[in-house]
């Protein structure tokens, strides 16, 4: 089967690897505008061939993944539209998708097969360079079925996704899809930004730090391109995530303010609980 990975940046670099060593039997080839990483990605022999231009490659590709930013994967399929091979199955890794299966769906040949993925894994920092096969291992892998799907193809798709090492490959819809990244991921991004940016930079707080402050805030070594469409594209799931997460803020603010230190245990041994059951660990006895 031949696949073309379009944007070979840190995911679509990080499937190119991640095929080379865990399904070697495909033939992988990209799609950059930037043509260095491309060439870099040759030698490297992470691809056999990258192309700057769709025509030359899609016509005989079987599989197009796409690791692109939301906004841009519409104008993508306008312009990619002409070359798909006929019965071609596409698969893209977008955060969001409800804007995004409606932009796609109607402007799809007949004959193509677009099953939109979303890999639970990633890197803060951006580029090839960065790229990684062993970021997929134990990972989570969401697919966001439509009624134009075909079960050849979403078998097809799940086994070569369980095959680069996601653990869990799920089905859910669009709806709930944007509902829990916005909570899991958008969220917990919105908290480590406002976290960070209200520190006093007077401070000089990297002197004290220690693992909580440093785990709260890896994630703010973000995309500043990416995300603020990922956060205004699901704004209203979001909106309401952060509004549900001021209300225990202020719950726990209050409850310091009073010196209530019975509310406080309850939220802390609820938090334990809901921790535990999370990461399926066994709950420690009370003393």
């Amino acid at each position: 089967m031949n696949i073309t990975i379009v944007g070979l940046g840190n995911i679509g670099g990080s499937f190119a690897l991640s095929l080379k060593e865990n399904a070697a039997e495909h033939d992988v080839y990209a799609i950059d505008v930037d043509s260095n990483a491309l060439r870099s990605a040759e030698q490297d022999g992470v691809i056999i061939k990258g192309f700057t231009q769709p025509e030359e490659i899609l016509p005989e590709t079987d599989l197009v993944i796409f690791a692109v930013y939301p906004l841009l994967l519409k104008s993508l399929i306008e312009k990619y539209k002409p070359y798909l091979k006929s019965d071609v199955v596409l698969t893209d890794v977008t955060g969001i998708k409800r804007s995004i299966i409606g932009q796609i769906e109607p402007l799809l040949p007949e004959s193509a097969d677009f099953i939109f993925g979303h890999p639970m894994a990633g890197r803060e920092n951006r580029g090839l360079k960065y790229a990684s096969g062993e970021v997929f291992k134990g990972a989570n892998y969401l697919f966001t079925l439509t009624g134009r799907n075909r079960e050849p193809n979403i078998r097809m798709l799940s086994s070569l996704i369980e095959r680069l090492g996601f653990r869990n490959v799920s089905a859910v819809t669009p709806e709930f899809h944007d509902d829990v990244i916005g909570f899991t991921s958008q969220l917990t991004h919105v908290i480590a930004l406002s976290l960070i940016n209200s520190d006093d930079v007077e401070r000089n707080t990297k002197q004290y730090t220690g693992d909580s402050y440093r785990d709260l805030t890896r994630i703010t070594n973000i995309n500043e391109n990416l995300w603020p469409e990922l956060f205004i594209m699901n704004k209203d799931y979001l909106v309401d995530h952060i509004d549900r997460f001021k209300s225990q803020m202020d719950l726990l603010k209050e409850a310091i303010e009073a010196e209530d230190i019975e509310t406080m245990q309850e939220m802390m041994v609820e938090a334990r609980r809901r921790y535990h059951d999370l990461h399926d660990l066994e709950l420690p006895e009370s003393d």
